[in-house]
């Protein structure tokens, strides 16, 4: 009962109801990332009278975060390129890293030497700064 309640009121933690409903009537597959999320098309690849171009869509694996799209199916969705990458042959360059989601908030966020949160404590100061005085 939880989770069909969830699928009602809850937009962040994968697909509602009506998306869900939508998808199967109108939406075909067309393929999936290395992080689980699903993407789709109209049926068909219709184009949709009111936009003028295709609809596409990504239904997120787990916590809806648009940071975890990666940039292959990033280009996809937003009508960049016309073929989406489980249609083409294309392989990865070997100084291409892995994509990764926005790790902002998260105990994995980069916090540079100079920040309050890198080691819990402010580095101390290297004698280079003056500090300015009204009248000076």
């Amino acid at each position: 009962m939880k989770l069909f309640l969830l699928k009602f009121f809850t937009w962040w933690s994968g697909q509602t109801f009506g998306t869900q409903l939508w998808t199967w009537r109108f939406g075909e597959l067309v393929g999936t990332d290395e992080q689980g999320n699903t993407y789709y098309r109209t049926k068909g690849g219709v184009i949709d009278p009111t936009l003028g171009f295709q609809r596409r869509w990504v239904v997120y694996n787990g916590y809806a975060e648009a940071s975890k799209v990666p940039p292959s199916w990033h280009g996809w969705l937003h009508h960049t390129v016309d073929v989406a990458p489980t249609e083409e042959s294309y392989t990865n360059r070997e100084w291409e890293k892995p994509h990764q989601p926005n790790l902002t908030g998260t105990p994995a966020a980069y916090r540079p030497a100079g920040s309050t949160l890198a080691h819990g404590r402010r580095p101390v100061a290297t004698g280079d700064y003056q500090p300015w005085t009204p009248g000076q």
